[in-house]
């Protein structure tokens, strides 16, 4: 059905598990005939037993009624133990799937590039992570289960009322005419509201987790009442947009479960008349009162399978779109693998020209080119918005070059692959990305498999052992998330440890030491330029005081290099830097 065909992405992950699906549907038609097969003995007993001549003997009809209550028994033993295996292989199956789908989903975003990340909010993201693959588990957990038992139902008991009593064809023609066909439509809305429920819970997840993660800064500027009022808003639209889906669907199951009750209830009626005319057994009146009820109750539950699988379609067409996403940074047809670096790596910008994809009319860098030879160190300087940050970006290609080209040891960038290339650049950002963990794991995130001893020696390289030591579990401490434990010259400290660990030919420094005092900057810089000697060193620094023993120094403006040489010679120029460094050094 076009409503549900969103549902049929779900299969290549239900593919690899056809032994335990064809066990539950085994199991499942086990329990149906045990319950389509519970009104007949039902009947047996009520003709066999209760409603046996008058004249035969009290002890004769005891053990026959005993008889056919074992029987009974036994079918409810085969329901109850089909009913159990099914449960279990279904809800097994559901988890499974859920946990794959769930690993697809966070594994393909984690591939995606930042341009990924500019127009979807990482809540977003959460959100259908956890809300919709929780609402996915329960249609291939649940659900979907219980409709098919109850579509066998409503087939077996439609089958048996009308075998038993031809009379009621009518009625069911009916239902299908004045019930079906109309929650059909209903449907379609109950469809639509769900996929616009759900966008409005993602909608509140992006801001809870665009706000929790800066709770100082709201807190700095008292906009905690603005920021629930915001939260608030959001999230009593997603109420409204529930509750709507809410009523539709409830109305789609008053619908039909009145419709089709009022038609059986009609149909049993005649029943009792046939039986008050004797045309029918009370064995037979019992039997079709029991499948009424089985159909009935069948299409009950089927209205709310119902509403279920459109709610289970629409986030799955949500975790689709995601898994959809193709990230414009592709990897080489063809990688060519990037030559062995003995020591630092050349990087030439030749002509680059880039606009982020978010902003194409407006350029960033408009034929950059540069040379830095292996080994060397330089420094990118320049004001605010003039490119450096986006130099760094374009480097571990993050985005592509709209013009030109950016080349590592001769090679075009976009040549090797992504893992090989981003193994030869180490990254200290301004912000230091510090992981919820122990001190030695976010240094090993650099070199996960790195010795201890090599750890505690970048860890001193970085000057992070000085406070690391004075800590009551030293290397165990727990930092907490985003290392909130530890202050921001700390946190500076151990991202430039895991850079020194990781030991890449391409070191990036964007302000690297800018958290840090005057004392331990110095200490820093030093234990840097020791540990990373040999090693090509981009560092980017509106400190001027952190570049000046740089071999060169590029300054740039307006995405173009405007000037290149040593602090003594930039300042004899007079030009961009010398004015910088006028005003930073007299201040």
């Amino acid at each position: 059905m076009p409503k549900l065909r969103p549902l049929r992405a779900l299969l290549p992950y239900l593919a690899p598990y056809r032994v335990q699906i064809a066990l539950a549907i085994l199991f499942l038609l086990f329990a149906a005939a045990a319950t389509l097969a519970l009104p007949y003995a039902v009947k047996l007993l009520v003709d066999g037993g209760l409603a046996a001549p008058v004249g035969a003997a009290l002890g004769q009809r005891l053990a026959s009624i005993r008889e056919y209550f074992l029987l009974l028994f036994g079918v409810v033993v085969v329901l109850g133990l089909a009913t159990a295996a099914r449960f279990y292989m279904v809800s097994w199956i559901g988890e499974r799937v859920t946990t794959d789908l769930r690993q697809a989903v966070y594994a393909h975003v984690l591939r995606q590039s930042p341009q990924f990340f500019e127009t979807l909010k990482t809540g977003e993201v959460l959100s259908r992570l956890t809300t919709d693959t929780t609402v996915i588990h329960s249609a291939v957990g649940s659900s979907v289960s219980m409709g098919l038992r109850n579509l066998v139902l409503l087939a077996g008991g439609l089958t048996m009322l009308v075998t038993t009593t031809p009379r009621l064809i009518l009625t069911v023609a009916g239902v299908v005419v004045l019930v079906v066909l109309p929650a059909a439509l209903i449907g379609r809305r109950v469809r639509k509201l769900s996929r616009a429920s759900q966008d409005r819970i993602a909608d509140t997840s992006g801001i809870a987790g665009e706000i929790l993660n800066v709770i100082p800064v709201v807190q700095s500027y008292t906009q905690e009442n603005a920021e629930a009022a915001r939260f608030s808003l959001a999230n009593e639209r997603a109420f409204a947009t529930s509750i709507r889906r809410t009523g539709t669907r409830s109305a789609l199951t008053a619908f039909v479960i009145i419709g089709v009750f009022g038609s059986l209830l009609y149909g049993l009626y005649g029943g009792v008349q046939a039986v008050l005319a004797g045309e029918v057994t009370a064995g037979q009146l019992s039997q079709t009162a029991l499948y009424v009820m089985v159909v009935a109750g069948s299409v009950a539950v089927l209205a709310e399978v119902w509403g279920d699988l459109l709610r289970a379609s629409g986030a799955t067409e949500r975790l689709m779109e995601l898994l959809g996403a193709r990230s414009p940074i592709e990897e080489p047809a063809l990688p060519v693998a990037l030559p062995v670096a003995a020591g630092g790596l050349q990087v030439v910008f030749a002509g680059v020209g880039f606009a982020y994809p978010s902003r194409p009319a407006q350029p960033v860098l408009q034929g950059l080119a540069f040379t830095i030879e292996a080994g060397q160190t330089v420094a990118l300087v320049g004001p605010s918005g003039a490119g450096k940050t986006t130099v760094f970006q374009l480097l571990q290609r993050f985005y592509d070059v709209t013009d030109g080209a950016i080349r590592i040891d001769g090679l075009d960038l976009r040549r090797p692959c992504l893992a090989e290339l981003r193994a030869r650049i180490a990254v200290v950002q301004q912000e230091a990305v510090v992981f919820s963990g122990t001190i030695a794991d976010n240094i090993r995130y650099g070199k996960p498999h790195a010795s201890d001893d090599e750890l505690r020696s970048a860890a001193r390289a970085a000057f992070v052992d000085e406070f690391v030591l004075r800590l009551p579990d030293g290397y165990a401490t727990f930092v907490g998330e985003r290392g909130v434990r530890l202050s921001g010259g700390q946190r500076q400290r151990l991202a430039i440890a895991r850079a020194i660990l990781k030991n890449a030919p391409l070191l990036l420094l964007d302000e690297a030491t800018s958290s840090l005092d005057a004392e331990s900057e110095r200490v820093v810089q030093a234990a840097l330029e020791a540990a990373m000697g040999g090693r090509t060193t981009i560092v980017i620094a509106h400190r001027l005081a952190t570049v000046q023993r740089a071999d060169r120094i590029i300054v740039i403006d307006h995405g173009q290099v405007i000037d290149v040489g040593t602090h003594a010679e930039l300042v004899d120029r007079g030009g961009l830097y010398a004015r910088l460094a006028a005003l930073q050094f007299s201040a």
